[in-house]
């Protein structure tokens, strides 16, 4: 398997560059998305979750109420790093596990984490970062995502900075622009990984 990190700030679109590496044949693993999966109802991370934060962080239906977290953990943090002591553990151990899934492949495998900078992980063999103005970023968050101003700009202030992101990637793929200008990035993106895969 060849490991290719992705990542970028919240809101910077990774997503959208992370389904068209999959498009492209990548197989993407997801932490947003295994998080989500962690957290669903039934699931031993939302039981624990729910014991530390109590009932109030579920809806009628028992799905989990992800502003109300965030309106606790952005706001203390020891109720954050008692969050990343549930959470993250599990979460590393599905990747784990869905990376050595691939191990034996010829698979280009994309490792889409929001905070892989800031996790020190060093066994890919390239990383390409998702680029964009944090100011934009807030706003999309607050006009797609319906994130406060607030709880937005939380966010961004926990992450590594754009810069560190920057210095840190072999391919910077900037997301300011159109739809268009971004397809042409991550095509420009994918040949590059074509050529570590024939290296």
């Amino acid at each position: 398997m060849l490991l290719i990190g992705l990542t970028g700030g919240i809101g910077s679109g990774k997503s959208t560059v992370s389904a068209q590496l999959a498009r492209r044949g990548a197989v993407v693993i997801d932490a947003d998305a295994i998080v989500h999966d962690l957290q669903a109802p039934g699931q031993p991370v939302l039981a624990a979750m729910v014991e530390r934060f109590g009932p109030d962080i579920l809806d009628d239906a028992g799905a989990l109420r992800r502003q109300a977290v965030a309106d606790i953990v952005f706001n203390d943090a020891d109720a954050l790093r008692d969050l990343g002591l549930i959470v993250h553990p599990a979460v590393h151990a599905e990747i784990e596990r869905r990376m050595a899934e691939q191990a034996e492949t010829d698979h280009v495998v994309v490792l889409d984490v929001p905070l892989l900078v800031e996790s020190g992980r060093s066994d890919m063999v390239g990383l390409i970062v998702v680029d964009v103005d944090p100011e934009l970023a807030i706003a999309r968050l607050v006009e797609h995502r319906s994130f406060s101003e607030a709880d937005a700009r939380a966010r961004v202030a926990r992450q590594a900075s754009r810069e560190e992101r920057v210095a840190k990637a072999d391919v910077v793929i900037d997301n300011s622009g159109s739809i268009e200008a971004l397809d042409a990035q991550v095509a420009a993106a994918w040949e590059w990984i074509e050529q570590l895969r024939s290296a």
